[in-house]
């Protein structure tokens, strides 16, 4: 569907069929107040303090000193005033900031208050605001087995609550995960380096190709969601566990500790796969938890990121 946002959007999901607008306005605008305090109170800086504009803006004159570079010297300005005059520069610091967000089935999952998706939203809310607090645009991408929707950077609060709105309660036409389409349709569509969010449980089959060629056209930043259910399982006997995405059944005994452990190993191998992956192509990765504070696992890797740029 490489046409770009011209997709009307489908029916509304079963969270809007249990909320009226209002409620739905109610909710968009608490995230909003909350992920605006956080931006304002502890993100901004470290946000602003990583990203690099595309060039440097003229911004005044100011005399010469010694040590100042020949080549900035404003010869006009010199010859008009009689003493050495250079120019002085800013950073452009327009950016363009992708949200690639995954909205297949099994981001409907959470073992606690929050869904995988909820978080996903809440994580993008403030990445969101924290780029239009800096002047940049906004844009996103939302997928699971196919590319779903697609609205191009834009700068503005309006804007912003609308990609907010459409990450909450966008209902999917399907169900699986094909991280290589999403990346794939954002480098067609996004041909200008930008700074891509790409927020997922990772819950996918091999896309390592898809996975490079993004993160060398882009500044690529991957944030992996998960639940802890979907890595322990609690001793509560036997239950039957669903595939969210195939809605494949199997029943297993969690009373048998065999079958945890087994579990967990899976899981764990998984987990360490895609951090494989991920330092593979040199990515810089953020892991977060349903049911757990997110303002500290972001705010380290911004702190991270800037120590290693400050070293180049």
């Amino acid at each position: 569907m490489i046409g770009g946002n011209k997709r009307k959007s489908p029916p509304p999901n079963d969270d809007e069929d249990r909320q009226s607008p209002a409620e739905i306005l109610k909710k968009i605008r608490a995230l909003e107040i909350k992920t605006r305090g956080l931006v304002q109170a502890a993100f901004a800086g470290d946000y602003h303090s990583i990203f690099k504009g595309r060039g440097m803006n003229f911004e005044d004159v100011r005399e010469y000193q010694p040590g100042d570079e020949i080549r900035a010297i404003d010869w006009n300005v010199t010859a008009r005033l009689g003493n050495a005059f250079v120019k002085k520069f800013t950073e452009e610091r327009e950016l363009t900031v992708m949200l690639v967000v995954d909205v297949s089935a099994s981001g409907n999952f959470g073992s606690v208050a929050e869904s995988k998706r909820e978080l996903a939203a809440e994580v993008a809310c403030l990445l969101a605001f924290s780029a239009i607090r800096n002047n940049d645009k906004v844009g996103l991408v939302l997928f699971s087995d196919q590319v779903e929707l697609f609205i191009p950077p834009k700068k503005g609060r309006s804007h912003t609550l609308r990609v907010i709105r459409e990450i909450l309660f966008f209902q999917p036409e399907g169900r699986g995960t094909a991280p290589s389409l999403a990346l794939d349709y954002l480098n067609h569509v996004v041909t200008r380096r930008s700074v891509v969010f790409f927020i997922s449980d990772f819950q996918a089959e091999d896309f390592a190709r898809a996975l490079t060629i993004t993160s060398r056209r882009h500044d690529f930043i991957a944030i992996r969601i998960d639940d802890e259910r979907e890595e322990r399982l609690p001793d509560v006997g036997i239950i039957t566990l669903e595939d969210a995405e195939t809605g494949e059944q199997i029943e297993i005994n969690t009373g048998d500790r065999r079958t945890r452990t087994r579990f967990s190993e899976a899981a764990q191998a998984r987990r360490v796969e895609i951090t494989h992956l991920l330092r593979r192509n040199n990515i810089d990765a953020i892991s977060l938890r349903t049911g757990n504070d997110y303002l500290p696992a972001l705010r380290a890797f911004f702190k991270q990121r800037e120590l290693r740029l400050g070293r180049r």
